[in-house]
């Protein structure tokens, strides 16, 4: 079930585009401002909205750690913004400065890519925020783009209706022509998949267009074969234009936003159509998933954003270990652990977690004294939240023996209805 909680309406022209970090919401307009929401709440933070653009912003969003959000507008730039203060740390000038459509972070927070109406696309390095390499597709404006989740490549979408993978060094690596009549977006999911039978990872990648379709394919990325895309299948949820669509965090669910005013959620296993919706009132341009729960954002041209719940839990990582136990908590990755720390409602310290580095091993670890000390938590009423939170996981995962005379001594199962004869 999907529950639609709270409406946006702050924008005064068409909402183009929406982001989540762990603790916060962007969105982004042809009003030239980005709006930045709290997800306790969906106040806006005190610095909202941000203005800079001299003209329309098409895309934002944040980078992994969500301590900087990235802009970009027809006015041919994309800044970057401290997300603690609302700053603007830098205004990045596309080659020939034009018009910019798209950009994202890479997920280690190395490099900013922007694409642009011309086909250039640049790679900015975030630290130094001066350029790092740029290059040029064949033919179209670059409308989308996406990193895969080590980072290593990326792939971008023309209104030409190519996908073109690049990797980290800006070699073009592979192109594909998929969308006849032009892409208009694209998404991986952030959690590789391993071939069974070939013994590789690929990626799972998403792509829509102006042929009212969405695919699936398969991204492989081997240093022996190089990088095939294969495609999957076609989801046919809607009947127009297909103008975005974008993963859930565990890639078992799609949401996807249509010219046909529909928002559509599919299984991405299946391809069945779980959910959809159509409380827009015009072309919905933008859609996007919570990384850490179990909410939606998604924007149209009506000037609103609409935030939904899925009233349901999502197969994850961190809830597959924590109800059903098939992974020991001291087995959790980093990405198990901030599931987890979303679903306890400390999504806010996500960031600090992963740049400690913070598995499940180390989790189950924390003590009061590494909170202050190394994590630097200065507030004793969450360092005493989260060590309650630590505390109760513990005991979840504790496994108690099962004493020798509850057991079947021919099967060795626990004993439900014991008779002694």
């Amino acid at each position: 079930m999907v529950t639609l909680i709270r409406t946006l309406a702050d924008h005064s022209d068409d909402v183009s585009c929406c982001a989540f970090s762990a603790s916060c919401l962007a969105t982004c307009s042809l009003d030239k401002t980005i709006r930045v929401y709290s997800l306790n709440d969906f106040t806006e933070c005190p610095y909202s909205p941000l203005r800079g653009h001299t003209y329309a912003v098409h895309c934002c969003c944040f980078s992994p750690s969500g301590h900087a959000l990235a802009s970009c507008s027809t006015d041919g730039t994309t800044v970057v913004w401290d997300t603690r203060d609302g700053r603007a740390l830098a205004a990045l000038e596309q080659p020939r400065s034009s018009p910019v459509r798209v950009c994202r972070f890479s997920p280690e927070s190395t490099y900013l890519v922007s694409g642009a109406a011309d086909g250039s696309v640049v790679l900015w390095n975030v630290q130094s925020l001066k350029l790092y390499r740029s290059g040029n597709v064949k033919d179209g404006s670059l409308v989308a783009c996406a990193f895969s989740p080590n980072g290593n490549f990326f792939v971008t979408g023309s209104s030409s209706g190519d996908l073109t993978v690049w990797d980290n060094k800006m070699r073009c690596l592979y192109n594909e022509k998929a969308h006849d009549l032009g892409v208009t977006g694209c998404d991986i999911s952030s959690q590789p998949v391993s071939d069974g039978e070939c013994g590789f990872v690929y990626f799972q990648m998403a792509s829509c267009g102006q042929d009212n379709q969405i695919k699936l394919w398969h991204v492989l990325f081997a240093d022996v074969l190089g990088v095939e895309l294969k495609y999957k299948c076609t989801l046919s949820g809607h009947s127009a234009p297909v103008l975005a669509c974008a993963f859930s965090y565990d890639g078992q669910m799609l949401v996807s936003g249509s010219v046909d005013k529909c928002v559509v959620i599919y299984d991405t296993s299946t391809g069945n159509i779980l959910h959809k919706l159509s409380q827009h009132t015009r072309y919905v341009t933008t859609c996007a998933f919570a990384p850490y729960g179990p909410l939606i954002a998604t924007g149209s041209m009506d000037k609103t954003v609409n935030i939904w719940r899925l009233d349901y839990k999502q197969p994850c990582a961190g809830n597959t270990a924590e109800n059903e136990s098939k992974v020991a908590v001291e087995d959790w990755s980093e990405d198990d652990v901030s599931v987890w720390l979303g679903a306890q409602g400390l999504a806010d310290f996500v960031g600090l977690f992963k740049r400690n580095n913070i598995d499940g091993k180390e989790l189950l670890n924390l003590t009061k004294e590494s909170l202050a000390n190394e994590l630097k938590i200065e507030s004793l009423g969450l360092r005493s939240k989260i060590l309650q939170k630590i505390k109760e996981l513990r005991m979840k995962t504790s496994s108690v023996p099962i004493p020798d005379e509850f057991l079947c001594p021919i099967t060795r199962e626990l004993m439900k209805d014991p008779v002694i004869a």
